[in-house]
């Protein structure tokens, strides 16, 4: 099989196509980190420098190809909306006309359960399940419009399914945990009302194992959208400590009450837009929510048509995690 996998510079996509590489696929890896791209080649991959927001050139490596994984997104909690636009939404519309003017047998898109995101605590949350009259952010926004978009697209003809994956972590994660270990370093790591917040975590090789179960699930499991977590919530604080204690290392907790943080969140964003100040607000009130709130996702619609089960513990990440994170980073 030929599969092209945008986003393979990126902790997910990188993942999905070292397995691919593994399961002998012919793959085309693209993304826009040269570093990156070099050790994907060196392992055998074929990489491709390349601009989603260039249509000419997602054409020509659309052409051929019988799968497409989409990973790649901007994804953020703060930044400008048109960035977001054009990375999250047009890219996607090129690759969906990419993929129908060639044929592709498979479109799998990665969306996220950001969209579901309102401000208050969610259990159970169903791919149906009410979403926001406003999105928390431009992210969440921009991929639920990317989200339509391949809707769209399976209307018109493309065989395509959508997963929203919560909160990846693995060996490789460059953002989850290692943000946690630099704000112990510094200046502690806020607490929110005790961290009772219960949150669904997803390890890393099982989101690869749900897009393998994409591209090979029968016509019947097509056009839908389904979560993808562990299965296996657990209490902000707790999951804080399991890691810690897998590190060796006592968490710096700081303890404050969620209207507190709430506000010195908001504060924080007034400042950076009218001093249009670069970089993101070292936390924002989206982020603080996502720490703040309970969110679980019910994942038994991935289980029955999909065939998708957690492999790999959240214990057992963990474990894997840590043992990344003692190694010296290269």
């Amino acid at each position: 099989m030929r599969a092209l996998v945008t986003g393979s510079t990126g902790f997910l996509g990188k993942r999905l196509a070292e397995r691919l590489h593994v399961l002998g696929w012919d793959i085309t890896a693209v993304g826009r980190n040269d570093q990156a791209g070099k050790a994907l080649s060196g392992a055998g991959i074929r990489f491709v420098k390349l601009d989603l927001r260039d249509r000419e050139a997602v054409h020509r490596v659309v052409a051929g190809q019988d799968v497409v994984f989409h990973c790649a997104a901007l994804s953020s909690a703060w930044g400008i909306y048109r960035d977001f636009y054009e990375s999250n939404v047009t890219a996607t519309g090129f690759l969906l006309d990419a993929a129908r003017a060639h044929s592709v047998q498979r479109f799998v898109h990665v969306s996220t359960p950001s969209v579901y995101f309102n401000y208050t605590d969610q259990f159970n949350l169903t791919e149906d399940s009410e979403l926001p009259s406003r999105f928390a952010n431009d992210y969440a926004r921009t991929k639920y419009e990317a989200e339509c978009r391949v809707r769209e697209a399976f209307a018109a003809g493309l065989p395509s399914l959508i997963i929203r994956p919560r909160a990846i972590f693995g060996p490789g994660d460059p953002a989850l945990f290692p943000r946690l270990m630099r704000a112990n370093d510094k200046v502690g790591i806020p607490l929110i009302d005790g961290g009772r917040a219960l949150i669904d975590l997803t390890y890393v090789d099982n989101v690869v194992d749900a897009l393998l179960c994409c591209a090979q699930a029968s016509e019947s499991a097509l056009g839908e959208t389904y979560n993808i977590s562990n299965g296996e919530p657990v209490r902000f604080v707790d999951a804080v400590d399991r890691l810690f204690g897998q590190l060796g290392v006592t968490p710096r907790y700081r303890h404050l009450a969620y209207p507190t943080a709430d506000r010195l969140a908001a504060g924080l964003e007034t400042v950076y837009r009218l001093l249009r100040l670069r970089g993101e607000p070292p936390f924002t009130r989206y982020t603080i929510g996502v720490v703040s709130c309970s969110q679980t996702l019910d994942i038994g619609k991935a289980g029955r048509l999909l065939g998708y089960e957690p492999n790999v513990s959240v214990d057992e990440g963990l474990a894997r995690f840590a043992d990344w994170w003692r190694k010296p980073q290269k």
